[in-house]
C-alpha cells in the first residue's frame, strides 16, 4: 500500500488508523488528568510525536508549557531531560563531552542530556550561538559528535522548546536555519474563564497532580509512524500546499500589496513539514486521507517563523500571521 496509488481503500485504512492509534486516547486521557484545556497544544505535540518532527513554544511564563511537555513524557515509556537554557551555557552542558582518565592514560565520552527521547529546552533563546550550533546537529542530523566519534541519538528523538516572547534581556536570536528546522511553532495563549477556574480548583492547593503515569510504549508510537506515512492525500490537496508555499515566495502573484511586506518565503521543508502534519493531524482523528481543513487548521503553526519580514511590514505592526492569513484567504481551496 502507497499513498500515491489511486486505489487506495482508506475506510480500511481508516479502520487501521483507529485501531492502532488507540493509544492517543490514553494519552490525551492521562495528559488531561494534569494539565486544563490546552487540546491544541496537547495534539500539536502529538504531531512532533507522529512525524518525528521539533516542536516550538512561545509563551509568556505561567501557561503550563513546561508543565504539558512533563506530562507528555510521564505518559510514555520513554527517556526524558530537561535543559534550562542559559547565556553561560555549553555544548559540553547539552552533548556530553570526554573525561581524561589518568589511570588508564585514555578518554571516555561522558554523554550529555541530550541522549533522551524527548528533550525539553526551556528558554531555548537564553543559550549562546556555540550551544545552538551542537544543538542544530542534534535535531537536523539525529547525531552528536563528541571528539572524533559520532554518536547516534535515539529513536524516537523530539526537541520541544519553549521561548518567552516578552523578556528578552539576556535572550539570543535563534539562527533562522535553526527555526526552520522545527516542525511547529506554536503559540501558546492564555486559558478561557472557564479553563482557569478549572485550574484553580485543580492546582489550588500545595500538592497538585504534576505527573502522569505512562500508557504507551516507543515502539506502539513508530508503528503509528508508518501509518502516517500511508494516510492518503489527493493531487489536488498537494497542489493546494504547493500554491499557499509558492505564494509566501512570489505573493505578488495573489497579493501585489503583499510583495513589499515579504523579506523572504518559505523553504521546501515547509510543504514538506506542512504535508506530514496533516497527515498527522488526520491519523488523529482516526481519518485515512488528508481533507483541506487539515492544512488550513496547520498552516499558521507550519509557516509562522518561516517567513520572513521586511522593515515595512514590522512598522506596520502587520505579523506573520496577517500575512499567512491573506495568502490563504487569496488561495483556492481544492
Amino acid at each position: 500500500m502507497t499513498a500515491e496509488s489511486n486505489q487506495i481503500d482508506t475506510s480500511e485504512l481508516s479502520e487501521q488508523i483507529q485501531y492502532q492509534g488507540a493509544w492517543v486516547t490514553a494519552v490525551r486521557e492521562e495528559m488531561a488528568q494534569v494539565v486544563v484545556g490546552q487540546e491544541g497544544l496537547v495534539d500539536r505535540l502529538l504531531i512532533g510525536l507522529l512525524t518525528n518532527g521539533h516542536i516550538l513554544l512561545e509563551g509568556v511564563p505561567g501557561l503550563a508549557k513546561t508543565l504539558t511537555v512533563n506530562a507528555l513524557a510521564g505518559s510514555l515509556h520513554v527517556e526524558f531531560s530537561r535543559i534550562q537554557f542559559t547565556p553561560d551555557l555549553l555544548p559540553a552542558d547539552l552533548i556530553g563531552t570526554q573525561i581524561y582518565n589518568p589511570q588508564t592514560t585514555q578518554f571516555t565520552p561522558k554523554l550529555g542530556p541530550v541522549f533522551s527521547n524527548l528533550v525539553l529546552a526551556d528558554e531555548i533563546n537564553r543559550a549562546p550561538a556555540k550551544v545552538q550550533s551542537a544543538l542544530l546537529e542534534a535535531m537536523q542530523e539525529r547525531q552528536v559528535t563528541i571528539g572524533e566519534t559520532t554518536y547516534r541519538l535515539p529513536d524516537p528523538f523530539l526537541v520541544l522548546a519553549t521561548m518567552n516572547p516578552i523578556d528578552q534581556e539576556g535572550t539570543y536570536q535563534l539562527p533562522e536555519a535553526q527555526l526552520d528546522r522545527f516542525l511547529l511553532k506554536v503559540i501558546v495563549t492564555y486559558p478561557s474563564i472557564e479553563e482557569e477556574r478549572a485550574i484553580l480548583d485543580r492546582m489550588g492547593t500545595s500538592a497538585p497532580v504534576t505527573r502522569t503515569r505512562a500508557v504507551v510504549d516507543p515502539e506502539t508510537v513508530i508503528q503509528s509512524r508508518e501509518l502516517v506515512n500511508h494516510v492518503y492525500i489527493d493531487d489536488g490537496v498537494k497542489d493546494y500546499i504547493v500554491r499557499i508555499i509558492h505564494a509566501t515566495r512570489f505573493p505578488e502573484e495573489i497579493d501585489p500589496a503583499l510583495k513589499p511586506l515579504i523579506r523572504a518565503g518559505s523553504s521546501p521543508r515547509g510543504t514538506i513539514n506542512l504535508t506530514l502534519a496533516a497527515k498527522a493531524a488526520a491519523f488523529l482523528q482516526g481519518r485515512g486521507y488528508v481533507v483541506p481543513q487539515d492544512i488550513k487548521s496547520l498552516v499558521y503553526d507550519v509557516l509562522r517563523h518561516r517567513i520572513l519580514l521586511t522593515y515595512e511590514a514590522e512598522a506596520e505592526e502587520i505579523t506573520s500571521e496577517d500575512i499567512i492569513q491573506r495568502i490563504v484567504a487569496r488561495t483556492p481551496v481544492p
